[in-house]
């Protein structure tokens, strides 16, 4: 199934105390170049996170944002130094009696000495913590990827109805083509039997300049070759995924192709249709680049 490179998704889980919030958004670009916003307590899962979301989407500019709170009341604990409580009271002392100060030194006093009592987060549970985030990060990816598969569907019945409208126009210049030729043929006849008035007119001479002609202008293999391009194009869009670069060069052949016939084109009318394909066959490898 074809998917754009656009797209979003979203999701939030609560497990337990613990709530997961992720975001994603997409834009189309030539690789898969993802970019991960979360919380340092998160940064250990950055490398599962990547490998999950590769089985999501193979290309694009991706942007992940994920939040995460923690509503438990045991999130961090108090840890007290007695060692280095004794080692400031024995400063003190030994101050009062260089100095002869009053030593007033209190509880509240220690409390105020770094790193006597410290705050410390709690350590989670590797497991429950990825489950939670696992779950939130599968919700967003799955809405993610049905954005990009409406989309997708949206710019292959576009691309579809497109390559119709080519169809049509390649008809018309092999319907043409030897129109043409039969007009020059008659132009010819009658500019050469001017300028020779009663004189009889070479057949043969007549015939080899035709046959010039109508091999300048000849656009029989480009028009098979656009019809081939054509066919296969459309056949790409029913393939399963990641058919953008595919797609891509295809189009570009079929540019190719109309550029030669343009180059070749004698006639207003074939020339009008040269440029009208080469017009539709930019707007198709517009749609294109937005495909994975």
């Amino acid at each position: 199934m074809i998917k754009s490179m656009t797209g979003f998704g979203r999701c939030e889980v609560m497990s337990g105390p613990r709530k997961f919030t992720v975001e994603l958004k997409s834009v189309n670009h030539r690789y898969l170049d993802v970019n991960i916003r979360m919380p340092k307590k998160l940064n250990f899962f950055e490398a599962s996170i990547r490998s999950l979301l590769k089985q999501y989407a193979g290309r694009g500019k991706i942007d992940v944002f994920i939040t995460y709170e923690d509503t438990s009341e045991n999130q961090v604990s108090l840890n007290y130094n007695a060692f280095l409580a004794a080692e400031y009271l024995r400063y003190f002392r030994q101050m009062e009696d260089e100095f002869g100060l009053e030593n007033d030194v209190c509880v509240s006093t220690l409390l105020r000495c770094p790193e006597v009592i410290t705050m410390e987060e709690q350590s989670e549970d590797e497991e429950e913590l990825w489950s939670g985030l696992k779950e939130a990060l599968e919700g967003a990816f799955g809405q993610f990827v049905e954005t990009r598969t409406t989309e997708g569907e949206n710019l292959k019945r576009d691309i579809m109805d497109k390559l119709g409208g080519m169809e049509k126009v390649v008809a018309v210049i092999e319907e043409h083509s030897p129109e043409i030729v039969a007009v020059y043929r008659e132009k010819l006849e009658a500019k050469v039997g001017e300028l020779l008035k009663d004189t009889q007119i070479d057949e043969s001479r007549i015939a080899a300049e035709v046959i010039i002609f109508a091999d300048k202008i000849c656009t029989d293999e480009e028009v098979v070759r656009l019809k081939s391009h054509i066919s296969h194009m459309r056949s790409t869009l029913g393939e399963a995924e990641g058919v953008g670069r595919k797609l891509d060069f295809i189009a570009q052949e079929m540019n190719r192709e109309a550029n030669t016939i343009l180059s070749k084109a004698n006639d207003l009318e074939v020339s009008n249709c040269a440029i009208n394909l080469k017009t539709e066959i930019e707007k198709v490898r517009e749609q294109i680049q937005n495909i994975e």
